[in-house]
């Protein structure tokens, strides 16, 4: 049996946990396998708003399991607050959410080194959602981090002490007030809240279960675009968004991969800073973010709007392997007067139709305009109903990136599907 990947290609926030709310009937197993609570995947169903940081998004849907992978980290502070929401709604949650022990553990002091180091960069800072996130991955890579399964050793306490220790005195460069304790007492409290769950050799078990035919869904966070290797470098995340990390954040060989599903706005949007060559800064950019709700699910902030991007998805495409492509929000478009589409850059030395590696190179991108439509979609149930200039869209994003769309989301709601 082949593990299917469901993965962002963009700069997140593309609606992945929706998706994979839609998806996960058809799987037997849920697998978050990168990044931390600085990811927000939002469900919506009946009547009911979700988001989610570190659980996987099929934690809704009856029967299947959902692990925490290898290649995620973990604020036990975070992880207690959404198992008390999803409590409250009558899930079982520790019957079907397993933890893997090499997932690594956010620490208070973690937290406070990443605000410390956001706040001395000043204007060059990287939009960092202050959770963690970094400092947490230095200290995996540089071995020195706690992970799940060392909550059940008998020295936790001496290990978790050694680890703050070391950040004190990285926190003694910084000209940065704190109290550590402010933190401690309900992160104490969390990683008994951890000790509840089924703590597994997550490698182990998905591999023996995928000996047993049964099907495994990989969930990734963040976007391509923020790849820790490939994204818009130093402006990205932390950890491997990208197909491949999916094995390695699960345990799982690359012969492994079946299908991967690549998902996409219809247009594009960014939280943070960074270069983000369509970027619209007048009034129809104002237009997406209100009519998009673009908003970030874990910090609230504003995200930065613009047109689509060929060759950015292209990048993508080509760095993922991907099968299928998923578009969201296409009801969002709906309205307009025409609607843009990067085809390429402008550069000093030309036009380009790839993605650099130095994206400020770009002086402007080049757009190609196609027409809009002003149907409402929010309703459209079938695809017979879509209108046709949304279809004539669909076919030239098919025809540029030579991979199929197979869903197309018109709204936040798991009954806003259209299946192609």
């Amino acid at each position: 049996m082949k593990i299917d990947v469901l993965l962002g290609l963009q700069w997140g926030d593309e609606g992945k946990g929706k998706v994979v709310d839609v998806l996960t009937p058809k799987y037997d197993i849920i697998a978050r396998f990168q990044g931390g609570p600085n990811a927000g995947h939002t469900l919506e169903f009946n009547q009911i708003k979700h988001v989610l940081h570190t659980i996987p998004s099929g934690i809704f849907r009856e029967d299947q399991a959902n692990i925490i992978g290898n290649g995620v980290v973990i604020d036990p502070i975070i992880f207690t607050k959404e198992i008390e929401s999803i409590s409250k709604l009558a899930v079982d949650i520790r019957k079907k959410l397993l933890i893997s022990k090499k997932a690594h553990l956010i620490l208070p002091s973690h937290r406070i080194l990443d605000a410390a180091s956001e706040a001395s960069k000043g204007k060059t800072k990287i939009g960092s959602t202050l959770k963690g996130i970094g400092p947490t991955y230095m200290d995996k890579t540089g071995r020195n981090g706690l992970r799940v399964g060392d909550i059940l050793s008998s020295n936790f306490k001496q290990k978790y002490n050694s680890l703050t220790d070391k950040h004190k005195q990285l926190l003694s460069m910084y000209d940065f007030d704190y109290t550590l304790e402010d933190y401690e007492k309900g992160w104490f409290e969390g990683i008994d809240t951890l000790k509840m769950f089924n703590i597994i050799d997550s490698e182990h078990y998905l591999n023996q279960e995928l000996a047993k035919e049964r099907s495994v869904l990989a969930e990734g966070a963040q976007g391509t675009l923020l790849d820790i290797d490939f994204g818009s470098y130093p402006y990205v995340t932390s950890s491997s968004t990208i197909c491949a990390g999916a094995c390695t954040g699960l345990g799982v060989a690359p012969n492994r991969i079946g299908k991967v599903f690549g998902i996409f706005k219809a247009y594009c949007t960014r939280v943070g800073s960074g270069p983000f060559p369509t970027e619209l800064h007048d009034s129809t950019g104002e237009t997406l973010r209100e009519k998009g709700h673009e908003f970030g699910a874990t910090t609230g902030r504003p995200r930065r709007c613009g047109w689509l991007d060929i060759p950015a998805l292209k990048y993508s495409v080509m760095l993922n392997g991907v099968t299928a492509l998923i578009m969201t929000k296409a009801d969002v478009l709906s309205g307009f007067q025409s609607i843009k589409v990067c085809t390429g850059y402008k550069t000093k030395e030309g036009i380009i139709d790839f993605f650099p590696y130095d994206i400020n190179i770009i002086q402007e991108p080049v757009f190609k305009e196609l027409p809009a439509w002003s149907e409402d979609l929010t309703d459209v149930k079938s695809s017979k109903r879509l209108p046709p200039e949304l279809k004539e869209y669909i076919k030239f994003i098919e025809k540029e990136l030579s991979v199929p769309v197979k869903i197309v989301s018109v709204g936040p709601n798991r009954k806003q599907t259209i299946i192609l």
